[in-house]
Order: structure tokens, then C-alpha cells, then sequence
């Protein structure tokens, strides 16, 4: 009963935009062929390892009504709301402090929600494993994913030691999604796995870990146990987070720390942060290499490596002659690009005109 587990939920999810919008970020949408939500989709892979009570969701004010509608079931204790969105180390503070206080002898296990693990029962074995370990050791340990290809959008955590089965091992750097040169010598070396963002500690562990690399999140925190849990939480994080640091926790704590291992996954995994892992994921493809969702009819000719998204019935999408392009079809917004992305980021930060509000 001392198993938790806290599910990462509120980003924006800007990358795959137009699909993934600020008032419905891709968290509560389906890429996945099971046509659950990802938050659905990861409470009921973490379910199987926690009690349901123990399960909390860490999300954004303005997400409330998302995460009740596909989540009816969630105790309302268990869902934390932060008034902005400050990345993940301050998430992860939030839940852990929450907890702690429920809790002092909790551990944790720590997830996003942009991921399709298909073999649940590979996932629930690797996770027991990094439970009991992280329950009888002091230690910050991220799962750590068998890379099969040198993919530039994953981080990658280098290995002190031989990965021959599931036993933890330590970890030596942490390397953030390198060019594709570094990439392949990474995948060559057999010394490193790709960081799947999934972590495992206890509560008290990576709170005091927090005190230590990142003081600066902790001295915002300095009076929680006066306002958690009490009908004065949503006024006090009102006060503090508009100064709380905008990072990581692999950045403010992570690569930082002597405490971090690392246990190996060997069952398939895809974290979907991007439309080029979307293309990746999406395994349906015509001989040229095309990936097709549509719920209508496509005419495509002489195209390559291509992505056509569409959830019309009634409309016919023909293309002729695209080469590595992306082709998503929305109500209100029509994106084709090259589907290489690295210049669309730059390109999609005009969408914070005022003119383009209604689209973001």
C-alpha cells in the first residue's frame, strides 16, 4: 500500500499541433491503434501496479474538466493542479511533497502520458523489479529502453556496466537527444539506453535530492506542510509558482546526483513527442513508405515517406508528389510541411500573434 504512482498530464503538447491544441492537449487525444486517450491509456497500464488510490494525476488548473471526463473514477485528493505549466521538476515536487505528507515511507513510480508500451505484461515485470529495488535502496532510478535504431529524438543515459537483463545498474551521463552521428555511436557502444522518462524513487529520496541540487525549488516549497492538502493549496501554489524555475528534473536534479541507476527495458516502446515518432509509430504503411490515418478515402501518387492524418468521413484527400511531408487536416487548420521538424518549431512560435490566437 506504500506504491504510488503520480501521471504527468499537463502539457500542452505543441509539437504535434494543429491536433494537440491548448485546450486539448494531446494527453486526452488518441494516436494509439487501442483509440484510447494517453491518460486513459496509462492509468490503466498503472493500475496494475499501484492501488487505484494510490494513483495520482498532476495536471493544470485549466485541464481539470479533461482529466475528470476521461478519469471519472479519480478521488478528487488525487488530483493536483498546478496554476502553470514550470516542466517537470516542479511537477514532480508538487506530487512528491503531496505524498510525503500522506506517506513518509511512499515510493514512487513517475510517468508521462506520450507513451505506448503494447506489452503490458513486459512493463508490469520491469516495473515490480524497479519498485523493489527503489523500496530498499536510496537511489533515483529512470528506466532505460534497449535503443533498436540511433533515433536523434529520444535523450540517452550511459550505462556503467553490461545491460544483460533487468538488474539496475548505474548510470554514468545522461546525453539529451544528440545529432545522428553521436546517435549511432551511442547505439554502436552497447553502453547506452534511451531515457524513457518513466522514474522510480521514494518520496523522501527525491525530495531530499530536490534540497540539494535544486534549492531553488525547494526554499518555494519551504512551507508546504501549512497549505497541501488544505482548502488553502490552490491559493499558496497561486503565490509560489509564478517564481518557481521553468526545468527538468533530469536537469535540475538528474544529471546531477550520485544516487541515479538505471534498470533495462527489453519490450517495445515509443514516446510520442513529435510527428516524426508518430511516423515512426504508425506501422500501417503503403510500399512507399507512407503513413495513413484517415477515416475517409486518400488518392495519393508518386509520394514518399509521407504522414496524411484526417478524421473526416465525407472528405477525399489527394496528394501527388510529396517526399518526407506531413499533411494534417483540421477543422479550422489545413498543415503541410516537410516532415523533418527541426524548422517547424521556429515557424509555429508566430502562432503567439494575436491574430492566430483562435488557432493555438
Amino acid at each position: 500500500m506504500n506504491k504510488y504512482c503520480v501521471i504527468m498530464a499537463g502539457g500542452i503538447g505543441s509539437r504535434f499541433w494543429p491536433i494537440s491544441r491548448e485546450k486539448r492537449p494531446k494527453q486526452f487525444l488518441s494516436y494509439s491503434f487501442s483509440g484510447e486517450s494517453f491518460l486513459k491509456m496509462t492509468y490503466r497500464r498503472v493500475k496494475a501496479l499501484v492501488p487505484e488510490e494510490n494513483i495520482i494525476v498532476v495536471s493544470l488548473e485549466r485541464y481539470r474538466e479533461n482529466v475528470l471526463r476521461e478519469l471519472p473514477m479519480l478521488r478528487d485528493t488525487n488530483l493536483l493542479l498546478e496554476p502553470f505549466n514550470r516542466n517537470t521538476a516542479s511537477c514532480i515536487a508538487y506530487a512528491a511533497y503531496t505524498i510525503l505528507k500522506r506517506d513518509p515511507d511512499a515510493v514512487m513510480l513517475v510517468t508521462p502520458t506520450d507513451q505506448v508500451i503494447d506489452d503490458a505484461d513486459a512493463f508490469r515485470s520491469t516495473a515490480l523489479k524497479a519498485f523493489d529495488y527503489a523500496s530498499g535502496h536510496d537511489v533515483l532510478m529512470t528506466l532505460g529502453v534497449l535503443p533498436t535504431r540511433p533515433d536523434t529524438n529520444y535523450g540517452y543515459i550511459q550505462t556503467d556496466g553490461p545491460m544483460m537483463d533487468e538488474r539496475p545498474i548505474k548510470v554514468k551521463t545522461f546525453t539529451e537527444k544528440p545529432g545522428a552521428e553521436l546517435a549511432q555511436v551511442f547505439v554502436d557502444s552497447g553502453e547506452f539506453l534511451w531515457n524513457a522518462g518513466i522514474f522510480f524513487w521514494k518520496a523522501s529520496v527525491i525530495a531530499d535530492e530536490i534540497a540539494r541540487y535544486a534549492p531553488e525549488i525547494a526554499d518555494a516549497w519551504k512551507e508546504r506542510d501549512k497549505y497541501l492538502s488544505t482548502p488553502l493549496e490552490a491559493e499558496y501554489l497561486e503565490e509560489i509558482y509564478p517564481g518557481m524555475p521553468r526545468t527538468s528534473i533530469d536537469y535540475a536534479v538528474l544529471e546531477k546526483s550520485d544516487r541515479v541507476m538505471a534498470i533495462p527495458a527489453f519490450f517495445d516502446w515509443t514516446d510520442l513527442g513529435n510527428w516524426e515518432s508518430l511516423y515512426e509509430y504508425l506501422a500501417v504503411r503503403d510500399a512507399r513508405g507512407n503513413a495513413i490515418r484517415t477515416a475517409g478515402k486518400v488518392l495519393a501518387r508518386d509520394d514518399e515517406g509521407t504522414i496524411i492524418l484526417s478524421p473526416y468521413r465525407n472528405k477525399l484527400i489527394a496528394v501527388k508528389g510529396l517526399k518526407d511531408f506531413m499533411v494534417i487536416d483540421q477543422d479550422d487548420v489545413l498543415l503541410i510541411c516537410p516532415r523533418e521538424g527541426q524548422s517547424l518549431g521556429e515557424f509555429l512560435s508566430e502562432l503567439a500573434l494575436p491574430e492566430y490566437e483562435e488557432y493555438r
